[in-house]
């Protein structure tokens, strides 16, 4: 059976804060350790406002200290934003407090205005060195680290975090050539990136073979039509953060769909609905298997993020039941 797993980006609802986003995260985790799921995985946003998950290690040390049993990742650490021996180290004292349960999920992205890229010390062309990064973080925890001699990341040398890349621009590439297993999201170019991947994969002491997570949006309700209301507050949230900057707090759907959208806007929200799936928790089980016969994907990472909890939570237990 496939494995699947989760990505939270503790988003705020409306007339809430980002602690309490935060908050719920962890509960979320919790309950997704109680349905069966085979990682809980957060991520890194900077200075986008409805969106709290900034810090990911931060927050995946919290998450892992409120669970038992699931992996603990992020999807991701954004590696051009930070210096590797402190990446090292984070995920050092994780793997070191919570063994065997860490996964490092790393990213090439960097901050996507010039005021949040100058505020972290970096540039556009950090992203360009991206694979002689991940070479020094990797050396870090090998103890094979020639460009600073003398230097360890302690306590992370000799520890192995399960490491990802995730597969944005080159990422697919830079996955393969390092022996590392890649995510991915379920975009136009997915199945040629994938097939990239595992063409020019190389094993290493990290994988012995290539590994592919895919993700997407998935929503699973009683009806089809109840499923696809709960991505509406996500897709509009993300059209309106392309034409204005500002992730706004969720909405609920039927708010969502009384909204009156620009044309743009609207072009924006239907482009964001596209790849997603929804249905009954049958009908979202054959889309996954297509999804998983067409990729060979060995591992689903889903993310859906919607207005109300308890609806996100009685989705994402239809979707586990149904697998």
């Amino acid at each position: 059976m496939t494995k699947l797993s989760i990505l939270d980006r503790s988003l705020v609802r409306q007339g809430h804060d980002a602690a309490s986003a935060l908050r719920d995260t962890v509960r979320f985790a919790r309950q997704a350790e109680a349905l069966g799921y085979h990682r809980f995985w957060v991520s890194e946003h900077h200075s986008v406002p409805g969106v709290a998950g900034s810090a990911p290690t931060v927050l995946a040390a919290a998450v892992a200290a409120a669970t038992a049993r699931i992996r603990v990742g992020t999807g991701g650490v954004m590696l051009p934003n930070h210096r590797p021996l402190v990446v090292a180290e984070q995920f050092g004292v994780l793997e070191s407090l919570y063994p065997g349960r860490v996964d490092m999920g790393l990213g090439r992205s960097v901050g996507f205005t010039g005021g949040i890229r100058r505020a972290l010390g970096h540039g556009k062309d950090d992203a360009d060195d991206f694979g002689d990064r991940l070479d020094e973080l990797l050396g870090f925890f090998t103890g094979d680290q020639p460009a600073y001699p003398g230097v360890h990341a302690l306590p992370a040398e000799g520890l192995r975090p399960q490491v990802f890349v995730l597969a944005m621009g080159a990422g697919a590439d830079i996955a393969a050539a390092h022996g590392l297993p890649m995510v991915i999201g379920m975009g136009s170019r997915a199945h040629e990136a994938i097939s990239r991947y595992r063409a020019g994969f190389r094993a290493s002491s990290w994988a012995a073979e290539p590994y592919v997570m895919v993700a997407v949006n998935v929503a699973a309700g009683g009806t089809g039509a109840e499923a696809g209301l709960l991505q509406l507050p996500e897709a509009w949230a993300t059209a309106h953060a392309r034409t204005r900057g500002v992730f706004p707090p969720l909405l609920p759907p039927q708010e969502v769909l009384a909204l009156e959208m620009t044309e743009r806007e609207r072009a924006l929200f239907e482009e964001a609905r596209k790849g997603q799936i929804h249905g009954t928790g049958p009908e979202v089980a054959v889309a996954l298997g297509s999804l998983v016969e067409s990729t060979g994907a060995d591992e689903v990472l889903v993310t859906m993020n919607t207005y109300d909890l308890d609806q996100r939570l009685d989705s994402y237990r239809r979707l586990a039941a149904a697998l």
